[in-house]
């Protein structure tokens, strides 16, 4: 019965995650790449990606008021870390398109699951079975291997900077999988609700950012966008909703079932919304993606039959 109630759990979360970051997903495209008057863009990401973090601090501040919690004993230096290698990763994953396109970009995120499950093992101090790295190496195959097609219908035309692009992309996973590790620890020593850790990471995440923004200019020029398309704002207060509820969901998978079965669940959400594209108007897809959605589907399959997204606790070693 335990089990069946964790599967449920499971699947609520993993929906939840799917639903609001498709949502999500479409309004960051709306914000920015849509057009505002005669030619004007949104090109603010500093200050879109901290309004979101406001709004993620004040949702989890009022759920903290809401319910009752044990106090929260992780110690700072771990949220600061977290909160720093999640902004490291983001900035260097959108900097990373100067250089390289965007299929280029999403494959390479898609390898995501693979640095957090093995700084998992180096720093969280995680032990996996050898049949979790297969379905994981499986899923992610199968991912690169659907999406495969855009990348190399561009490879062409943005084979300049060759190599800077990939670097950046390099440094984007490496901090992804950093901050799995920080909350593979934090969940480890201290085991937060996950309104509590949505709560300090995005307080420190939005300390940063305000520097950054006020030491850039950007927050001026902000400001001086929104008062002249006002309408962004509606735009901007839906996506800060939708990704505060996804966070959310993203916060409950990690303090339950830890970040690696996390990050398989948003990697996959890529690959879904793909499909999902794919199917509502009609594209064709190729024979590699067709072996590439099967791989997708047996590696989750298989893990939900066999690891139920559990691992085992870590070692303890005596303080001799």
């Amino acid at each position: 019965m335990i089990k069946t109630r964790s599967e449920v759990r499971f699947t609520f979360y993993a929906s939840g995650i799917f639903i609001c970051y498709f949502i999500y997903g479409m309004l960051q495209e709306k914000i920015t790449r849509g057009k505002y008057g005669e030619n004007d863009k949104f090109t603010c990401t500093l200050s879109l990606v901290l309004v979101q973090c406001i709004v993620n601090y004040i949702f989890a501040q009022i759920l903290m008021l809401s319910w009752k919690h044990e106090k929260d004993s992780t110690r700072r230096i771990y949220y600061f870390s977290s909160a720093l290698t999640y902004l490291l990763g983001m900035v260097s994953s959108n900097m990373a398109l100067q250089w390289i396109n965007y299929p280029t970009q999403v494959v390479g995120k898609a390898a995501k699951p693979i640095p957090v499950l093995i700084l998992g093992v180096l720093i969280g101090r995680k032990t996996y079975p050898l049949k979790k790295y297969l379905f994981v190496f499986l899923i992610v195959f199968g991912v690169v291997l659907f999406m495969y097609k855009d990348q190399g219908a561009k490879a062409t035309s943005d084979s300049q900077g060759f190599g800077i692009g990939e670097l950046m992309l390099l440094l984007s996973l490496s901090m992804d999988g950093l901050t799995g590790a920080v909350q593979e620890r934090i969940k480890s020593e201290s085991s937060p609700t996950a309104y509590s850790m949505m709560l300090n990471t995005n307080r420190w995440s939005a300390i940063m950012l305000s520097i950054a923004v006020v030491v850039s200019g950007e927050m001026f020029k902000f400001a001086t966008f929104v008062s002249n398309y006002p309408e962004v704002l509606m735009y901007l207060t839906a996506f800060a909703l939708m990704g505060a509820l996804g966070q959310l969901f993203i916060y409950f998978m990690v303090s339950e079932f830890g970040p690696l079965p996390c990050s398989v669940v948003t990697t996959t959400r890529k690959f879904f919304t793909v499909l999902a594209s794919v199917v509502i108007f009609g594209n064709v897809l190729l024979g590699h993606q067709w072996v590439g959605a099967i791989l997708v589907f047996s590696g989750l399959f298989m893990d939900m039959l066999y690891s139920k997204g559990k691992s085992q606790p870590p070692k303890r070693t005596s303080n001799k």
